[in-house]
């Protein structure tokens, strides 16, 4: 059994080990002398690639897979580097389908910031949509307060159910199931 101790990257309280990490970890074990990190992609044009690696045994035997899939508009990094991106998260589910480096997820460090960079940027093109940028000021609120400006109006009616129907009717397209959810709980 082997002693190497994973670098990890704590995110959001949560510790997981980098691709660079399962890889180094895989090329120095005696046991995985010999094995084999293959790459390809079934699926690669301008604006989008799918990537599958395959780990085998000296003998050709597939041991295990992992897929990826990557847009180049959904991150800036990704605007120059989304094969790149998307063959490294290959390799990285590959080696955790191994069972390299997955003590506490199967993502790595590098998939968990590239998610969390997805979602800043998915929030932003939300902000910066026009109609959204109308329905904060409708309820004069910054976007990311909408919520807090539709419980506080539900809460200052008497006829909540009533307060809850005019917002849904009037913001519902662009509410979530769970925030839609999260609003029906202040109706009593």
């Amino acid at each position: 059994m082997s002693n190497y101790k994973f670098k990890v990257t704590n995110i959001r309280g949560k510790n997981y080990v980098e691709v660079n990490e399962r890889i180094k970890f895989f090329r120095q074990e005696e046991q995985y002398k010999n094995w084999g990190i293959r790459t390809e992609f079934p699926l690669i044009d301008s604006e989008q690639c799918l990537c599958l690696c395959t780990i085998t045994t000296p003998d050709g035997t597939i041991v295990a897979q992992g897929h990826a899939h990557e847009e180049k508009s959904s991150s800036n990094i990704n605007k120059t580097s989304y094969v790149e991106n998307c063959e490294t998260s290959a390799v990285g589910r590959a080696l955790a389908m191994l069972g390299i480096g997955i003590d506490t997820s199967i993502a790595s460090a590098n998939e968990v910031e590239d998610a969390i960079a997805k979602e800043q940027d998915a929030l932003k093109r939300i902000a910066d949509n026009p109609q959204v940028q109308k329905l904060s000021k409708a309820l004069d609120a910054p976007v990311e307060n909408i919520m807090d400006k539709a419980v506080a109006y539900i809460k200052g009616q008497q006829d909540k159910q009533k307060a809850f129907d005019s917002i849904v009717k009037k913001y519902g397209s662009q509410l979530t199931e769970k925030q839609v959810a999260g609003l029906k709980k202040f109706v009593r």
